[in-house]
């Protein structure tokens, strides 16, 4: 139904939730920074449960699900809002604007916390608010009292196709029912629930290697996106409301023995089950073993080991020596954070990392500039606060041209990134580097060229993002493609670092122009990626 387009001053905005987890503050931060005019009220309904309760939910959750049951007991009992609110740890890396205590130093953003939303005092609050227009994000359901209260009425977000996939486990009955696609909905939100009219719909693939948590992540920040889309066009008065097909049915939450079954049929395994055994037992005695004992000597004799990642690609599309999956990387991203001390690319060059800590000091580099680095991982970097860095082939940025290794593997041209997007990750916080114009091997190419490359590349950057200070990362970077003169050259020529690609740790000193980094691809288990933390390098 396309109704008359109307001017709608969209001047204050209030959002509904009872989880500000980190998928609905980025969603809160995104609205507030592509609409600094508008005011935002959060309205967050915590959760608070008597004992008699959780009992009883227990002993449900007992009956139905005996594993699942003993995996939320070993959770305890906590509240989940006040956990994210205690959370003061941000660090000052890209992400931390995601931070409760980050979105709250904006003087266009309220918080107001209740155990109630239909009670007296928050009606009256959210009254006094006058907000033009309401938008629920994880919330819980809210009633007729509340719905008009909104000039132009209440939004949802829902992570599935209406009305088909109803319910609260994203993308798991879709993937357990072999669909193709996932779909995420903009609505309007009714007194019955998921009952409105849609106002927009987007698909995600699923592709051939998508897991449950990868699909996830990605509808949440396609969610992000609609639900800035969605004010866009209340400003604009640019509503298309469509009624919602007949049917569907409201899916219930899997119990663990379903999850397990997906996921056993989503992770197709790489390798025979005797030499992932094997691998896996090696990897186990270093880590727990042969790792404990040099640690504390490494530590007491103050020689901090640093470890630098190399990535290429993130994506549930390959599955190759230079790409990660979705699931992958993200677990392997909130691992490093919540065990290691994280760096930059930067500290390590000139000296600023600490040479006191027991564990390695973790370092995540990207080469290439393929587009995936942008949608996939980037946003899981924000999310886990990584500092990492970029190095981009500045020829190739904002073009349809294929790196040479992709064409002659794959035999086509991968997306590669925009410089816009490069900009924006650039004010984000991430270290943008020099990975030459057009991925030349500096050894085997034509001496002037390389030269030539080196010095564009270092001007591009330096006119697409104002950069003085820059590294190089060497493309095909193995010890037999570093020629001693080319190097000489980039560090003539004003570059304050140069990074490898050929393996091994930084052991004691740094030098700046020789930053070891070890790859990862997606033949990497947790324990493999731990012993590479660690320092494994065979």
């Amino acid at each position: 139904m396309l109704l008359k387009r109307v001017n709608m001053v969209i001047s204050r905005i209030i959002i509904f939730t009872d989880d500000l987890s980190y998928s609905v503050r980025k969603g809160i931060a995104e609205v507030n920074r592509l609409n600094p005019d508008i005011q935002l009220l959060i309205v967050c309904q915590l959760k608070e449960m008597s004992d008699r309760n959780i009992e009883n939910c227990q002993s449900e959750y007992l009956k139905k699900d005996v594993r699942g049951w003993i995996s939320r007991r070993k959770t305890g009992r906590y509240n989940n809002t006040a956990t994210t609110i205690a959370n003061k740890n941000a660090v000052d890396y890209p992400g931390y604007q995601y931070e409760i205590d980050s979105l709250l130093q904006s003087e266009k953003i309220t918080l107001f916390t209740c155990y109630n939303l239909v009670s007296e005092d928050v009606i009256r609050k959210i009254t006094e608010f006058k907000p033009c227009l309401g938008i629920c994000l994880s919330s819980p359901i809210l009633g007729a009292r509340l719905l008009p209260i909104p000039q132009y009425g209440v939004i949802g977000l829902h992570k599935g196709k209406l009305p088909f996939y109803r319910g609260t486990y994203h993308a798991f009955w879709e993937l357990w029912n072999n669909e193709k696609e996932i779909c995420c909905t903009v609505y309007k939100v009714e007194n019955e629930l998921l009952s409105g009219k849609i106002l927009i719909e987007k698909t995600v693939p699923v592709s051939m290697f998508s897991t449950i948590k990868g699909i996830q992540q990605t509808l949440d920040e396609l969610g992000i996106t609609l639900i800035v889309t969605a004010i866009d066009l209340h400003k604009k008065g640019n509503l298309d409301w469509k009624e919602q097909e007949t049917g569907g049915r409201v899916y219930p939450k899997p119990s663990s023995r379903q999850v397990r079954d997906l996921d056993r049929r989503l992770n197709r395994p790489s390798q025979s089950l005797v030499r992932h055994l094997i691998k896996e037992s090696v990897f186990f005695c270093y880590t727990r073993l042969f790792r404990a004992i040099p640690r504390r000597l490494l530590a007491t004799a103050n020689a901090q080991r640093i470890v630098v990642l190399l990535y290429h690609r993130v994506n549930d599309d390959l599955r190759d020596s230079v790409t990660v999956g979705i699931e992958q990387f993200d677990r392997q991203m909130c691992y490093v954070r919540q065990n290691y001390h994280v760096a930059s690319i930067g500290d390590v060059i000139t000296g600023k990392v600490p040479r006191n800590i027991s564990r390695p000091v973790i370092c995540v580099t990207f080469d290439d500039g393929y587009l995936d680095n942008y949608v996939n991982a980037v946003p899981i970097l924000l999310k886990h606060k990584i500092p990492a860095a970029f190095f981009v082939s500045t020829g190739m940025m904002s073009s349809d041209r294929g790196f040479e290794h992709d064409l002659k593997k794959l035999g086509k041209a991968l997306p590669n990134m925009t410089w816009e997007q490069i900009q924006y990750m650039h004010q984000l916080g991430f270290t943008i580097g020099s990975h030459t114009v057009t991925h030349i091997n500096c050894r085997k190419s034509d001496p002037d060229l390389v030269r030539e490359e080196i010095l564009q590349s270092k001007r591009d950057l330096n006119e697409k993002l104002g950069m003085k200070e820059i590294i190089f990362a060497y493309p095909f970077g193995k010890k037999d493609d570093i020629n001693q003169e080319i190097l000489n050259f980039v560090r003539e020529t004003g570059y304050i670092g140069c990074l490898s690609a050929y393996g091994g740790i930084i052991r004691k000193t740094v030098d700046p122009f020789n930053i070891l980094r070890m790859g990862i691809d997606f033949n990497f288990t947790d324990r493999a990626f731990l012993a590479r933390l660690e320092g494994y390098t065979t």
